[in-house]
């Protein structure tokens, strides 16, 4: 996975052969053997016009290592590498419009054979220059034609499984005499004639710390007018950042205070977003307007400030980011993405709001028809929210495929129904196994026969739900079952698991719990049974760890916003009423719906805003790129994202405190380096007190098209929490079969202090989980091996045959998990037996509790447990293999 870096050794070969080839070439010209027309000399010959100056890049393989800068430092030994995914590119900004002729690139052995150059005025519309679909690597000179100020690589194929990877880009060209605004003829930021009069920051995204009210937004502060502001919370300290949209060079910065001003304060950029260069700072504010001279460089432009003038917050009227790049004075007002009316929201056709006040008949109606279109829906394209607002509702909700019900209150006992909510299994004879693709969120619910009832098997989380009775976890037909996962919940009376195969309950209160068949987990629960692993097989821990519950969309006073759960640790129960968290309005989300491009939904992430999805299947043929920190990307109905042409379906920066729920990944047939991507490979900063999060997200491999991937999820970000996940390469469904929906890794894990709460990982054809990461902690596995392995000989490597469904990389020293469980039906081959359900490495800090394996039905087998040891899991009883604890 990792995109090896060369040693040093073989760097100074690959230099002194491409020394020893220049120097023959030149031995050549003097012996006459190689002639090569020169051609006259004069005052228009192109020169090296890229060498030193900016460049920015679309990923870093590691951004401290190959950084885009390196490919034009002119040091052969340094590199840029990118992520391993088609679409990646090298930017560099000549900083004066020039007219140009050749470009070469300088490949390191990871090239593309298929690859655009283009050039723009703007670095926003770019004209092809060059396109190839056959370089070989090494190092191509490429003729081009065509003027600009801008110079991009675009990668359109890889040549080998890695990134792309360049030592140098060289631009030649002539320049045109005149240079941009700012320039001055100087390299250096900051320095010459230019005029530093052009407000880079009107318009643009702007994001805070926090806000005093719904009227004061961190966009009134870049928005021209003199009567709108800005205005944070009464507390220290407070932020407001601005993204200028691409790397600018800042030669001051104006801050128009109202009567609430900073006394003591800071003035930052960034590349990122992320990592901050303090360009000036002061301890004696003066309010009023400032004229700041700075010197500095950055995509993002933050006010950081530390003491309050006065006893209120911070309050700007005009927060100005002065350049000399030229370019436009005045807002957009045509192409920008428009962000949501809190107060009259398009949720589109698929979202159906219900008032207490409705007419009874015709709620229960339009419940009824969704019922009757999704019941046995499996694969298809209809999805549907069920939202009610805050009152009392009677009410029978059947709920079936793409179905989510929601109560739009605050707290859960703000909406309750009366009657009841319910999935059961009669479209599949009773068997609740293929019970997928639904949830239930914050309400209450009194059951009419004084028992809820919710037969699942995965993806169909019950989330902040008030069960004023008993819940049952199985179908009336008792059949089997294969879910399922419940949090921040509360059943006044007794849960009864008989046919589940598996459960996952975290931090929630029940009045008691009967029945554990393979593997029963609870962590942060009240009133749970304790640890009696394997018979009955349940663990309980007292505590979860670093936990946030999933943001939720609420209405009140007649608007809408998300709720975002604060990030704790240690408690147990639910966190209701008065969850902790903070509130944003729905002004701060793009609404998206199913007609968007990617394009659309990426411009509303580049302008600061978070995006709400609709009820829908979206078809995007771009990465979903999310780069500010504390954005939330939040699903209704189980919003369903298909991307198209091998892209990755969506990436995070390296930041703190991005949020991904509810969204559900159908992969397209053209294959990914990977569905979801967390995080930059290798960097791992500390985002401990605000991790990255996914919570109910779902990947499907197979199933609707014959989808394939590398892997499912790679998580890179240090710290993030895995709350919820069905990683899934479909068994049965269209395109479902050993070379159809092809798929290696279901969950990748390289980075350190993660925390997985309720992973369920299917499927895969190599390791379902691989965690190369330090200090990682899984509460809760679920796992079946591939059904459809041709033989053991196919599906053998190093000597074992099959992989193990979780393997923790042999360099981690430490790493624990509880409640872990793996299951095997050959289909194809039922002779197969596998090695080992589990691989750990043998170290002091690396420790497995409650780890089972289970034939089903016979059709093939588990040698081992884990590494070597436990009994072997055959036959036809279906009776579980278990470990009871490993290592330490």
């Amino acid at each position: 996975m990792h995109h090896p870096t060369p040693s040093r050794h073989a760097r100074a070969l690959t230099t002194r052969a491409r020394s020893l080839l220049a120097g023959a070439a030149v031995g050549a010209l003097t012996c006459g053997v190689l002639s090569v027309p020169l051609g006259a000399a004069h005052a228009a010959d192109p020169v090296l016009l890229s060498q030193g100056k900016t460049a920015t890049a679309s990923s870093f393989e590691n951004a401290d290592y190959y950084k885009a800068a390196n490919a034009v430092d002119g040091d052969e030994g340094t590199r840029w590498s990118s992520t391993a995914t088609d679409g990646q590119w090298l930017r560099i900004d000549l900083g004066a419009t020039a007219t140009l002729s050749r470009v070469e690139l300088d490949w390191e052995n990871a090239y593309a054979d298929g690859y655009k150059i283009q050039v723009s005025t703007d670095g926003s519309t770019w004209t092809d220059a060059y396109a190839t679909t056959s370089s070989d690597g090494g190092k191509d000179t490429d003729a081009v034609s065509g003027s600009g100020r801008y110079v991009r690589v675009l990668s359109t194929h890889r040549a080998t499984g890695y990134g792309i990877s360049l030592y140098e880009v060289r631009v030649y060209g002539t320049a045109s005499g005149t240079t941009d605004p700012g320039d001055g003829g100087s390299t250096d930021p900051g320095s010459g004639g230019g005029t530093c009069d052009t407000n880079a920051a009107l318009g643009k995204p702007a994001t805070a710390s926090s806000t005093e009210n719904g009227g004061t937004p961190a966009s009134n502060a870049v928005d021209g007018k003199a009567d709108t502001r800005w205005s944070s919370a009464a507390s220290d300290p407070q932020w407001i950042q601005v993204d200028l949209g691409s790397s600018k060079h800042v030669c001051g910065v104006e801050l128009d205070w109202e009567a609430a001003y900073g006394k003591a304060f800071q003035v930052q950029t960034s590349g990122d977003g992320s990592a901050w260069t303090t360009v000036y700072q002061t301890t004696n504010g003066t309010g009023g307007t400032q004229k700041l001279a700075v010197d500095g460089s950055g995509r993002y432009v933050r006010v950081l400030g530390s003491a309050r003038g006065t006893g209120y917050g911070y309050s700007l009227w005009e927060l100005k980011v002065l350049t000399g790049d030229g370019g436009t004075t005045t807002p957009p007002t045509g192409g920008a993405v428009q962000p949501a009316d809190p107060a009259n929201p398009d949720f589109g056709p698929n979202v159906h709001v219900f008032k207490p006040t409705d007419d009874k008949s015709a709620v229960q109606n339009t419940v009824n028809d969704v019922f009757s279109r999704q019941e046995t829906n499996q694969f298809g394209t209809e999805r549907d929210q069920l939202l009610f607002l805050p009152g009392t509702y009677d009410l029978q909700a059947n709920i079936g495929f793409y179905t989510s019900i929601s109560g739009a209150g605050l707290n859960p006992d703000d909406v309750n129904i009366n009657g009841g909510v319910w999935v059961d299994a009669q479209w599949f004879g009773g068997n609740a196994t293929q019970n997928f693709w639904r949830s239930a969120e914050n309400f209450a619910v009194t059951p009419s026969t004084g028992q809820a009832r919710w037969a699942v098997a995965q993806a169909a989380p019950m989330r902040r739900v008030h069960v004023k009775g008993a819940l049952a976890l199985d179908s009336s037909a008792y059949g089997w079952a294969s879910g399922g996962y419940i949090a921040d919940s509360k059943v006044d009376g007794k849960v009864t698991s008989y046919t589940q195969q598996q459960w996952y309950m975290r931090d929630s209160s029940v009045g008691s719990w009967d029945g554990a068949l393979w593997n029963q987990v609870f962590s942060g629960d009240q009133g749970v049974p304790a640890t009696s692993f394997p018979k009955p097989a349940v663990t309980t821990l007292p505590t979860t760890g670093a936990v946030r519950e999933k943001p939720y969309l609420y209405w009140k006073d007649g608007k809408w916003a998300v709720f975002v759960p604060s990030l704790r640790s240690g408690t147990t129960g639910v966190t209701w009423p008065n969850t902790p968290g903070s509130s944003l309005s729905l002004s701060s989300f793009y609404l998206a719906h199913a007609s968007d491009s990617a394009a659309t939904i990426n411009a509303a992430l580049a302008q600061g805003l978070n995006v709400l999805f609709t009820p829908g299947v979206y078809h995007l043929d771009q990465t979903l790129n999310v780069t500010r920190p504390d954005t939330v990307l939040l699903g209704l109905g189980m919003a369903t994202i298909i991307p198209e042409n091998g892209v990755v379906g969506l990436k995070t920066a390296d930041v703190s405190g991005i949020k991904v729920a509810g969204l559900l990944f159908d992969q397209g047939t053209t294959k990914s380096h990977a569905v979801i991507e967390l995080g930059d490979s290798g960097k791992h900063t500390d985002h401990a007190g605000d991790p990255q999060s996914l919570q109910d997200v779902f990947i499907r491999v197979g199933g609707v098209v014959a989808g394939k991937t590398d892997n499912g999820i790679i998580v890179n970000a240090d710290d993030t929490i895995i709350d919820h996940i069905w990683s899934w390469r479909a068994d049965h469904g269209a395109g479902a079969g050993w070379t159809s929906n092809t798929a290696d890794y279901g969950l990748v894990v390289n980075g350190d202090d993660v925390n997985a709460y309720g992973l369920f990982v299917e499927h895969y054809q190599k390791y379902n989980v691989l965690w190369n990461g330090q200090r990682g902690r899984t509460i809760f596995f679920q796992n079946e091996l591939p059904y459809d392995p041709p033989s053991a000989a196919a599906w053998s490597h190093d000597g074992e045959v099959g992989y193990a469904a979780y393997k923790v990389s042999d360099g981690v020293t430490q790493h624990e998990a509880w409640g872990l469980g793996s299951y095997c039906v050959f289909t194809t081959d039922p002779s197969i037996e596998v090695t080992n359900g589990f691989e750990v490495p043998n170290a002091p800090g690396v420790k497995l509790h409650s780890i089972s394996t289970v034939s089903l039905g016979g059709q093939g087998s588990y040698a081992h447990v884990i590494n070597g040891t436990g009994p072997r899991a055959a036959g036809t009883d279906t009776v579980p293999a278990t470990v009871t604890s490993y290592g330490g």
